[in-house]
């Protein structure tokens, strides 16, 4: 026979495993709101904080758990994108959104003796096109209300009016914000399209810079191509966009000559074909494309090893300066 306490506790199990498994959702939206993977880790860490630092009557009081975790990640987010403008003011050089490996290869940490160890799965951002490189990019050019807007209406598809009661405007201001991201987007096209025929001139690329070859480099490059590149200070990397095509084959050669072992490996990057540069087994840079038309319109070239962590064979060592 049960007591009235165990009673209660055979209640709970099934609200507290509802609870436990809105993990994977509340990654997926700060990532998208952040473009960091350390920033939305972060964030998620937050709202089950204030979730399970509220009593057990208050808890019982949510009539949907999920939507209350949802609204509180939210402002998590959007508190800290308030505050990411200032701190990446400071910033040493450019700053680019987190890459992500394909959901078979992220890391979580690292074992005892050194091992990268596979993520809970509840911690890999499901990958799809509003999270290709180029899409976070845009993001990080709107504001912070619009930025969050636009993810929780465009992207997961919450009516306006569940938005503005998340974000604190009201419903036709949300539309408003919503709008205006639109308008960004649309004013920023180049790189965002569709990734029909990457794959192939990804791997063109990669054959054309493990030659050394610039005329090749050249010809697969938009003559308007930008590269920018993040270390963060940590790592070597040029402080402003590198632009032309015709410079930023010239960069990439001239680090393929600096480091002749540097192993270039296709990747997805992002949910796209993309490189990963490996140097002594250890993932120092990652590359994401953007394209216009059949060239390279875009390079992001991350190398911040604090950025590379759920990458397999990230570590602290770099190449180049």
């Amino acid at each position: 026979m049960s007591t009235p306490s165990d009673a209660g506790n055979e209640r709970s199990e099934p609200e507290l495993s509802a609870v436990i498994g809105e993990r994977r959702q509340l990654m997926n939206l700060a990532y998208r709101m952040l473009g960091s993977v350390a920033e939305a880790e972060d964030a998620v860490q937050e709202t089950y904080a204030r979730w399970y630092a509220m009593s057990p009557e208050r808890q019982a009081a949510v009539a949907s758990p999920g939507a209350w975790m949802t609204t509180v990640a939210s402002r998590v987010c959007l508190d800290v994108l308030g505050s990411a403008r200032v701190r990446r003011e400071r910033y040493v050089g450019e700053w680019i959104p987190e890459p992500l490996p394909d959901r078979s290869e992220w890391v979580g940490g690292r074992t005892d003796d050194g091992r990268d160890e596979p993520a809970d799965p509840a911690d890999r951002v499901t990958l799809d096109e509003s999270v290709n490189m180029a899409f976070l990019v845009v993001l990080e050019s709107m504001t912070p209300a619009e930025r969050v807007t636009f993810i929780l209406h465009d992207v997961f598809r919450y009516p306006f009016a569940e938005v503005a009661e998340i974000v604190g405007r009201s419903a036709p201001a949300c539309r408003q914000l919503a709008a205006s991201a639109r308008r960004r987007l649309r004013d920023a096209r180049a790189g965002t399209g569709p990734a029909a025929g990457q794959g192939a001139l990804v791997r063109e690329f990669k054959e054309a810079w493990e030659a050394k070859d610039i005329g090749a480099l050249i010809g697969l490059l938009d003559p308007e191509a930008t590269m920018i590149t993040d270390g963060g200070g940590l790592a070597g990397a040029a402080l402003r966009p590198v632009e032309g095509g015709e410079r930023v084959a010239q960069y990439l050669c001239h680090f393929a000559d600096k480091v002749p072992d540097l192993v270039l490996l296709e990747r997805t990057v992002n949910g796209r074909p993309g490189l990963v540069a490996q140097h002594a087994g250890v993932t120092v840079t990652v590359a994401a494309f953007g394209l216009a038309g059949e060239r390279v319109h875009r390079i992001w070239a991350v190398r911040n090893p604090e950025k590379l962590r759920p990458w397999p064979g990230h570590g602290p060592q770099s190449w180049g300066g």
